[in-house]
Parts: C-alpha cells; sequence; structure tokens
C-alpha cells in the first residue's frame, strides 16, 4: 500500500486519467478528494470509490473553489499530502492568427491558472506536514514538443513545466516535492477528441501519424499513466522533484 495515510486532491478527477488515478490512489490505500466540474459525474465516481472519497465541484480556475477545495479536504481528511492538479482543457485546433483572444484567455485560465492556484494553496496545507508530500502537474509532449494548431494549448504546457521548476527551487527544503507527469498519445476521450479536430475525415490517420513518431508504436493507456502518478505521489519518489517525467512511449526522445 504505496498511499497509506496519505490524502489526495484529484483535479479533473473525472476526466480519463484522473478517474484512473483516483482509483489506483484508493487502491494504494489513499483517502481522496474529487474535484471536476460536474457534480454528477463527481457524485458517480465517488459513489464507485466509496468511502475513501470525497467531492467537491467547481471551477479550477477561482482561487475561492480552490482555496474551498483544500479546506474541504482538511475538514473531511485532516491533512493534504499529494496535489495531483489534472484539470486541463485541450482548446480549439486552429492557426494561431485564427485563434482568438477568447479562445487563449479560457485555456490559460483553466491549464495554467488553475494550475499555480492548486500548488499555491496546496503549499500552504503541506507546509504543516510532518512527512513527504507530493504535488504533480500534468503536462503533455506538447510541453517540450510544439505542433500546427495547438498554440495556445502548447504555450499552456510549457508554461506549467516552468511552474514545476520553479517551485521546485522554492520548495527544495520544504518537504514538498514537485513533478510533472508528462503523457504523450493516450487513447482517451482529449486524445481521439483532437485527432477529430484534426482531421474530421479520418481521425484515424491522425492516430497512425502518431504511432509512425511513437518508438513503442502505440498509444497508451489512462493506468499507465496513473501508475506514474501514484510512483511520483509516494514515497519511493523522495528524491525526485522538478523533474518532467514523460510517459510517450519514447516519443519525445527520437524528435
Amino acid at each position: 500500500m504505496k498511499l497509506s495515510d496519505k490524502v489526495a486532491i484529484i483535479t479533473g478527477a473525472t476526466g480519463d486519467i484522473g478517474k484512473a488515478t483516483a482509483k489506483k490512489f484508493v487502491s494504494e490505500g489513499a483517502k481522496v478528494m474529487l474535484a471536476g466540474r460536474s457534480d454528477e459525474k463527481l457524485t458517480n465516481l465517488q459513489q464507485e470509490l466509496g468511502d475513501s472519497a470525497h467531492k467537491l465541484a467547481g471551477d479550477i480556475s477561482s482561487e475561492t473553489y480552490v482555496k474551498a477545495l483544500i479546506d474541504e479536504a482538511l475538514s473531511r481528511f485532516d491533512h493534504v499530502s499529494i496535489m495531483f492538479a489534472n484539470a486541463g482543457a485541450e482548446g480549439r485546433t486552429a492557426t494561431l492568427e485564427d485563434q482568438t483572444v477568447e479562445d487563449f484567455v479560457d485555456l490559460l485560465n483553466v491549464n495554467v491558472i488553475g494550475v499555480w492556484l492548486c500548488i499555491k494553496h496546496s503549499i500552504k496545507a503541506m507546509r504543516k506536514n510532518k512527512g513527504d508530500s507530493s504535488i504533480i502537474v500534468t503536462s503533455s509532449g506538447a510541453g517540450v514538443l510544439g505542433y500546427a494548431g495547438a498554440g495556445p494549448y502548447i504555450a499552456s504546457k510549457h508554461a506549467v513545466n516552468g511552474l514545476v521548476k520553479a517551485g521546485a527551487a522554492e520548495l527544495a527544503n520544504s518537504g514538498v516535492r514537485i513533478n510533472v507527469a508528462a503523457p504523450g498519445p493516450i487513447d482517451n476521450r482529449m486524445m481521439n477528441d483532437l485527432a477529430l479536430s484534426l482531421n474530421p475525415d479520418d481521425p484515424q490517420a491522425v492516430r497512425a501519424a502518431f504511432e509512425e513518431n511513437i518508438p513503442m508504436q502505440r498509444w497508451g493507456k489512462n493506468e499507465e499513466i496513473a501508475n506514474l502518478v501514484t510512483f511520483l505521489a509516494s514515497e519511493e519518489a523522495t528524491f525526485c522533484t522538478g523533474g518532467i517525467y514523460m510517459a510517450d512511449g519514447g516519443m519525445t526522445a527520437t524528435l
């Protein structure tokens, strides 16, 4: 039980990676606070996970909500030892010249401001812990690469990688570690929607193009990302901070 006596907050909990991670955390002994926009989806996941889970719905880009989320976790479970800042949006597929200010701002509010708020307020709670605490941020292969049609998303993932590196420098002797989990193409709703938006007539061609650039010749699984996040959350990773941990089948290693 790698996470016995740990309390974790998971944002974007009803997405495919968030849900897989919530199940993995509970199986490893953690209590989990589930965060997302849909109260109905959160309720269904909470019921699936049982007494180890609690939930609070809201907008992750709202500081009022993030503070309430931390406070609710502290009230319900006494402490917070893991923050999985996983909530994110892919944005609209369009060239840089065709993106709107609204497109850009809406995406940055979720993918960057929301992550920063989770980091900011979880640090305040974690400083009170005597043991190891861990913040994990979901980034992407897009945080170290670039491709056409996803400028705001790519910018947002580069930004959160930078936030994590700054956080690692600031928190080095605090007992709080902070790292990035960076998935490559994962077989889930977000990536399949991206494939459809890039080529509405033949999304399978997009999948095939990605696979050609992945040495392992396949898309990843949600559970494989959950395993990485669980390692980074656990005390098996106590010398890991400021890292960008790729889970992309070798894609970024060869491009």
